[in-house]
């Protein structure tokens, strides 16, 4: 299975993401609860998969990590969101977004189309609730709260 870096600066949802990926058979490479820890982790272990929340702590946000992710390689990304500002994200910005709250099945399911979107630029039916892909003529917007 895929080897997963977790982004996410909520302790409890990173464990939660974690148990859930350990359980459903993937690897987790670790969690981050910044840009600067997500990048560091990203360059040590260069994971398959990364789940990266919209809105970090400190004002800080995910699609400031990618954006310096992507020069360094193919990585799948999954942003995961539920919070007070609009955010126009595209393919560009990465593969797929899921907002909270999910189900731990939405998330696993997610987590494979984003690595099926990679591997073969498709991403069959059914999605999961929450579940969008990023179109790159249409950004999609996300309400963030603060």
């Amino acid at each position: 299975m895929s080897n997963i870096l977790i982004v996410e600066d909520n302790f409890m949802i990173a464990d939660q993401v974690e148990e859930t990926l350990l359980r459903n058979g993937y690897e987790v490479c670790g969690i981050a609860a910044s840009v600067a820890e997500g990048l560091a982790l990203y360059r040590e272990h260069k994971p398959d998969l990364v789940i990266v929340d919209l809105r970090l702590g400190r004002d800080e946000l995910g699609t400031e990590m990618v954006a310096q992710l992507q020069p360094l390689g193919d990585v799948g990304i999954l942003y995961v969101t539920g919070s007070g500002c609009e955010i126009a994200l595209s393919n560009a910005d990465g593969h797929a977004c899921l907002n909270k709250p999910y189900v731990a099945t939405d998330l696993v399911r997610s987590l494979q189309l984003v690595f099926d979107l990679v591997n073969t630029g498709t991403a069959a039916r059914p999605y999961p609730r929450g579940f969008y892909l990023l179109n790159p003529a249409e950004p999609a917007t996300y309400m963030v709260q603060a």
